[in-house]
């Protein structure tokens, strides 16, 4: 099977790399940004273009939402299946009369930061059996987790994944402006955000809540409030309101 890749971002260049490392031959990793594909080319050895499109079996589409329907324009082969990536759009958003599908993996992805791509979920929709099983297939070659998903649950599955990635990483952000502002080194609180994590794979993440909230401690969260400003206290308050009504304290 033909595979190209279209895109030269994040996921781009993490899905050709998983392809890569289990010997699953690509085509083409076609885009616009040629100084981004010659080096997802150099190092992983695989042919891009900017402008000549390989005919392909499958062309699997790794861009921005807002960019996915007029990417697909570009697609004009009939005979042929068509994924995105994309976790919020459906598939129906693909512009071609050829075979529609998503093919979303379920992680926050950067390209300087190794993955582990056999524990990554696959979420698969397809227009029909046969196309589920070609890609169900070409993803369990790579994860352990591979699973069909309609476009109204894959929502919720971003959805969540926005919850529990990233307003967590921008709460990191918050917490490192504060300690940054005081000079206490961020990666003293590392060991802490490490045992957060590593907790909720044993323990329910509301059973495993602790803080100041929780305790409905109403000291320490006025002292708190007290030192804050702007959006960092709107969080804050925010936040433990969530919280308190969570545990059934307001």
């Amino acid at each position: 099977m033909q595979i190209v890749i279209i895109g030269s971002g994040n996921v781009a260049y993490h899905l050709a790399k998983a392809f890569t490392q289990k010997n699953i031959p690509l085509a083409q990793i076609f885009g616009r940004n040629e100084e981004d594909l010659n080096k997802i080319s150099q190092d992983l050895n695989i042919p891009y273009s900017t402008n000549n499109l390989e005919d392909a079996d499958l062309y699997i589409i790794c861009v921005s939402d807002s960019s996915v329907e007029n990417v697909s324009k570009l697609i004009t082969k009939t005979d042929c299946l068509v994924a995105h990536t994309s976790g919020s759009l459906p598939k129906e958003i693909l512009i071609g009369e050829y075979r529609k599908s998503s093919f979303y993996p379920l992680q926050t992805f950067s390209k300087s930061k190794e993955l582990d791509y056999s524990k990554i979920p696959f979420f698969i929709e397809t227009e029909n059996s046969e196309d589920q099983k070609i890609l169900a297939e070409l993803a369990s070659q790579i994860s352990e987790n591979v699973m069909e998903s309609s476009h109204e649950k894959r929502k919720y599955i971003h959805l969540t994944a926005v919850f529990a990635c990233n307003f967590v990483n921008h709460l990191f952000s918050r917490a490192k402006e504060i300690s940054d502002a005081q000079e206490i080194p961020f990666d003293y609180f590392l060991p802490l955000i490490d045992e957060t994590v590593k907790k909720i794979h044993e323990i329910e993440p509301k059973s495993a809540q602790t803080g100041p909230a929780v305790r409905n401690d109403k000291r320490v969260l006025e002292l708190h409030e007290q030192l804050l400003t702007n959006e960092s206290l709107e969080i804050y308050k925010t936040m433990n309101h969530s919280i308190k009504k969570m545990y059934d304290l307001e």
